[in-house]
């Protein structure tokens, strides 16, 4: 099947997707807002960690919301758990808006963030438990790709409003519109398909399988998912928290899983994201307009490249593209730390402008292969039973990376130097492509429970009957 064959599937892709351009607008709008609002109040601007909290109180609430969002959907499904988010969000768009003082604003980052934690468990798991396996590794990153244009949008909004008065309200309070469009989209989408089997609820599964599959395939579909589905059903029902780490294949696919979103973040990206305009001025680009447009053409990189992952994720694996994109971000990252430790001894604007160039040679070797791979591989080694559970944690593990990270930037660099820091993460790039290079494994074209097949031969050694269901499912 190809990616554009069939056009419910890619709408079904595209809606629970703006769950990821609010994760991405979400990350990115701060960036440019926080330097009007440290206009607007004196204290924010005179405090380093009042910042940092403005920019990683959302990750705090998205913490929550992952940690919560796995429970939410196995409980209620897909469908609820999106819908939930969305009224929060909005919430929280709201309050951010008409914040009197920095204080109703970190509130409303809150919320903000315990709606994206819940998208960002919920949109990607959607969208695998949808998909023809095929086509699965594209379609989860078209979530990725909505994450990556949330925050091109969010540049561009930042950009549209410089001139406008309240300009941080209206750039914080537009986050609520796409909020708002996914309730209503959603309202008209049906539940997925493996949440519905589970639930004995057959009859409206099929009727969804129907539409994303041909008659000659979706009675082997159908008849698949029947078999599975009561055996996943009585295993659902005993599965506690403690059993991700009584399981031995388990705790390898969650090592995987989290390590992977663990090192997205820790690699550097939403430092990048979140800090752009900040870095463009430390390089010495100090008008925020111009701090803006420029973190602006690296946010339009970011999504240009994950257009570029959305094609090779099925094509080249999800291994290779982690192992080259990782290869290419630690370049990046030396000619950054060169860069900044130039331009602290010396006034000459070219090394002003190599930092930019870092910074978009970083952007562009992140996001077809760090920036998807991660996310993909989390919506599908997991068995049905623990995808809700573990998909949680390891979305808790990302986010609790990412408030680690996004705290600690400015304080840092303040420290130690730019220079240094993006030193020090260039070293995690390397401890990353060893972590994808000896315990990642290759999944492209494979079932669920061709996956499955990989923990259990990791755990328990190969046999003949499991070699050869992989070698099948490989060449399928």
């Amino acid at each position: 099947m190809s990616f554009f064959k069939n056009p419910y599937i890619l709408g079904l892709a595209s809606v629970a997707g703006i769950g990821g351009l609010l994760f991405g607008y979400d990350t990115g709008v701060i960036s440019g807002a926080l330097l009007y609002i440290k206009d607007d109040f004196q204290q924010v601007r005179d405090s380093n960690f009042l910042q940092e909290t403005i920019v990683s109180m959302a990750i705090a609430g998205a913490i929550v919301g992952a940690a919560i969002g796995g429970w939410i959907n196995d409980a209620y499904g897909r469908k609820k758990a999106t819908l939930f988010a969305d009224v929060i969000f909005t919430a929280g768009a709201v309050l951010m808006a008409a914040a009197p003082d920095p204080y109703v604003l970190i509130l409303g980052r809150l919320l903000v963030g315990l709606g994206v934690g819940i998208a960002s468990v919920t949109a990607p798991v959607y969208i695998a438990e949808a998909s023809p396996s095929e086509i699965r590794g594209s379609l989860v990153s078209t979530n990725v790709l909505m994450i990556t244009g949330g925050q091109f949008l969010s540049y561009l909004v930042n950009l549209v409003f410089t001139g406008v008065p309240g300009t941080w309200r209206w750039m914080l309070g537009v986050s609520g519109v796409p909020a708002i469009l996914q309730f209503v989209f959603m309202l008209f989408l049906p539940e997925s398909p493996r949440w519905l089997f589970i639930k004995n609820r057959k009859n409206e599964a099929v009727d969804v399988l129907s539409k994303i599959f041909d008659v000659a395939r979706l009675e082997d579909e159908v008849d698949f998912l029947t078999a599975q589905s009561e055996q996943d059903r009585q295993k659902r029902s005993n599965i506690r928290f403690t059993d991700v780490f009584r399981s031995k294949e388990i705790r390898l696919a969650f090592l995987v899983g989290g390590g992977l979103l663990a090192f997205q973040q820790f690699t550097g990206i939403n430092t990048v994201m979140y800090y752009s305009p900040t870095i463009v001025q430390m390089a010495g680009f100090q008008a925020n307009q111009l701090a803006l447009l420029l973190s602006l053409i690296v946010a339009g990189m970011n999504a240009a490249g994950t257009v570029l992952g959305i094609y090779l994720i099925d094509h080249a694996g999800r291994k290779k593209l982690a192992l080259s994109s990782l290869g290419g971000v630690i370049v990046s990252l030396v000619i950054l730390a060169f860069a900044f430790y130039k331009q602290s001894s010396s006034s000459n604007e070219l090394y002003g402008w190599l930092a930019v160039i870092g910074l978009g040679l970083y952007i562009g070797f992140f996001s077809p292969g760090m920036g998807p791979v991660p996310w993909t591989l989390s919506s599908e080694i997991y068995p049905e039973e623990y995808r809700g559970i573990c998909g949680g944690m390891s979305a808790t593990v990302c986010w609790v990376s990412n408030l680690i990270v996004s705290e600690t930037f400015l304080s840092i660099a303040e420290a130690i130097g730019i220079a240094s820091t993006f030193l020090i993460i260039g070293v995690i790039g390397v401890v990353a492509f060893i972590f994808v290079l000896v315990l990642v494994p290759e999944t492209k074209g494979l079932t669920f429970d061709e996956v499955e097949v990989i923990w259990r031969e990791r755990a328990w050694g190969k046999n003949p009957n499991t070699q050869n269901l992989l070698e099948q499912g490989s060449h399928s």
